[in-house]
């Protein structure tokens, strides 16, 4: 038993340490290898989705082993546990997909379990692929106990024998160059073979690096490291300067999760966003950490600021450079100066550091002109991302226009009730220029699970007709999706919303400049339909995605599956165990 008693502001692990009533606790404890030397220190959990089940999580296991080094060299207890990940490389296109945005509300709600359960009284994250980077950030704002995120790193590109690079996009719009006839088998196969050559998340502004970037203007991980590739050994040294810096924070008192997400920062992140022309997921996933600190911020307030914000990195798919061009010049920092510069970021919100943003991007260069360029001089006065309104999507709807040729578009309603007969559609290439191909009860509790459309647009473009359609939906749409792509429709289907009603033929008006979709149908003619309209029939739900059903909220305000932020309180005095808590009477005697 440790007879030097620790402060209960920096420990909540005493709870479960000290005292006469907790020997069978620290027995536990001993049968893990701690002692008394360790028993007396700060436990800090070291969580990773670190797997074989996708090369985003292949790489994280070494990194969270440095974490360890960290916490221990700065006199910390370090415990490593692992979670979950859904691999959106292998589970779009089917009924996996489902599980993809599902996992999110899992991972942060195991999170929150193992550090709750166990008392710990730090954590570092890691996250790899897509929906384990929002996860863990919730789990960490969720939890407010002292916190760093560290993102496992982007794979590198494979080549083509001309010296072109590959990404798996490339092996995802090959498959509808393929169905065309526009190249063989054995070029699919080449393709599939060359599209990723190492392990680490996809390469481009997709939701991975798009989230990794969100981390770093929200000030949860160390500047400068979400562009750094999953193979290079720098990671691991990122990884142990992420569990020294936790305990400097649990030391210091601070600063917490819930100190570094503010209406501000969360700003920040979606300027972020629109400046590199990201993932449309992450206006999902911003309003669900904003949500985990008690903050309501909407697609609204997302639609604001990439209004404001200008686009200004020319980054796949909308544009030509990858993650690790980026990480050449700078990081992340080199966009986030860019915008500090212009006055489009508060450079006051805080860091992980306990330093400024403007402080600590003080150490990074600024635009190279090339890869970014300067805020007066942008690709587009307005950022990447639009959030569309309109009677067809009353609270909104999201579009990636990084890229685009074209920001109108006016066309004629083809509608299918599911991915999977759009796809078949698709594949038959029985559509038509000029179509908006709607897709709908794929909403968060109308699908359930908001699946991602990536296969059905690859499919488009691989065919060449990108340009030709528009494709708009009440589902999700992947990081590396590019066209006229409008997704996250809300009110959803299931939940009433105009896309219900919606019929073949409708003419349906899109403008991304004006931020306008509009049914070209008059409401006595909505309301003749809303009165005649049955809800679309699934199979039977059970399980996980019968329970999210049940629990999830809106898209527009992130889909969350909880009414919000909750204090865990640091333990009282008497709530530390003294002598003969928990113990019989005799042996209290002793």
């Amino acid at each position: 038993m440790t007879d030097q008693p620790r402060s209960l502001h920096k420990h909540r692990s005493r709870a479960v340490t000290e005292g006469p009533g907790r020997a069978a606790h620290r027995g536990f404890l001993r049968a893990t290898g701690m002692d008394d030397e360790t028993l007396a220190k700060s436990m800090v959990g070291i969580v990773s989705t670190a797997g074989d089940n996708t090369p985003c999580s292949k790489s994280l296991g070494p990194q969270a082993d440095y974490a360890r080094l960290g916490v221990a060299e700065g006199g910390g207890h370090p415990v490593s546990f692992t979670t979950i990940s859904v691999s959106d490389g292998t589970s779009m296109g089917h009924d996996g997909m489902r599980m993809s945005l599902l996992s999110r509300e899992l991972i942060a709600d195991s999170v929150e379990l193992a550090v709750r359960g166990h008392a710990y009284d730090g954590l570092v994250t890691f996250g790899g692929c897509d929906k384990t980077l929002p996860g863990m950030m919730m789990a960490m704002v969720r939890l407010n106990v002292p916190s760093v995120f560290v993102y496992g790193g982007s794979m590198l590109p494979g080549y083509s024998p001309e010296g072109e690079e590959r990404t798996v996009l490339t092996a995802i719009e090959g498959t509808g160059r393929h169905q065309t006839g526009a190249i063989t088998l054995k070029q699919l196969d080449q393709i599939e073979r060359t599209c990723a050559m190492t392990v680490g998340a996809c390469p481009g502004q997709f939701t991975a690096n798009t989230m990794a970037m969100v981390g770093e203007a929200l000030g949860l991980s160390l500047l400068g490291t979400a562009t750094i590739p999953a193979v290079y050994s720098e990671r691991l040294a990122l990884a142990r300067r992420a569990g020294l810096r936790v305990m400097q924070i649990i030391e210091n008192g601070g600063p917490l999760p819930r100190e570094l997400i503010t209406r501000e920062s969360l700003e920040n992140a979606c300027a972020a966003v629109a400046a590199t022309g990201g993932s449309t997921n992450a206006a999902l996933h911003i309003p669900a950490i904003a949500h985990e600190a008690g903050i309501a911020f909407t697609f609204d307030d997302v639609a604001r600021v990439f209004q404001r914000t200008p686009l200004v990195a020319d980054l796949s798919p909308g544009g030509r450079y990858l993650a690790k061009d980026l990480n050449v010049i700078g990081g992340v920092p080199v966009v986030l100066n860019a915008l500090l510069q212009s006055g489009h970021l508060h450079g006051h919100t805080m860091t992980v550091t306990g330093r400024t943003l403007a402080e600590e991007l003080a150490a990074f260069p600024g635009p190279d002109g090339r890869i970014v360029r300067e805020s007066a001089k942008p690709i587009h006065a307005s950022g990447g991302l639009v959030v569309l309104k309109g009677n067809l999507c009353p609270d909104g709807a999201l579009i990636k226009i990084a890229g685009l040729k074209s920001l109108q578009f006016d066309g004629r309603a083809r509608v299918f009730e599911t991915e999977e007969d759009c796809m078949k559609t698709v594949a038959a290439q029985a559509y038509e220029p000029g179509d908006v191909l709607v897709i709908r009860n794929e909403g968060p509790r109308g699908g359930p699970g908001m699946r991602e459309m990536l296969a059905v647009t690859a499919a488009i473009y691989g065919q060449g007709r990108g340009e030709q359609v528009a494709l708009l939906t009440d589902g999700r749409f992947s990081g590396a999706t590019r066209g006229m792509c409008i997704g996250y429709a809300s009110p959803e289907s299931a939940a009433g919303g105009p896309i219900a009603l919606v019929q073949d033929g409708d003419r349906i008006r899109i403008d991304a400049a004006a931020g306008s979709i509009v049914l070209d149908v008059d409401e006595t003619e909505l309301e003749r339909r809303r009165a005649a309209a049955k809800p679309f029939q699934r199979e039977r739900l059970a399980g996980a995605l019968e329970k999210y059903a049940k629990l999830v909220g809106p898209t527009h305000l992130g889909a969350v599956t909880h009414s919000g932020c909750v204090d865990w309180p640091y333990p009282e005095e008497d709530q530390v165990p003294s002598l003969g808590e928990g113990l019989g009477d005799k042996d209290a005697q002793r």
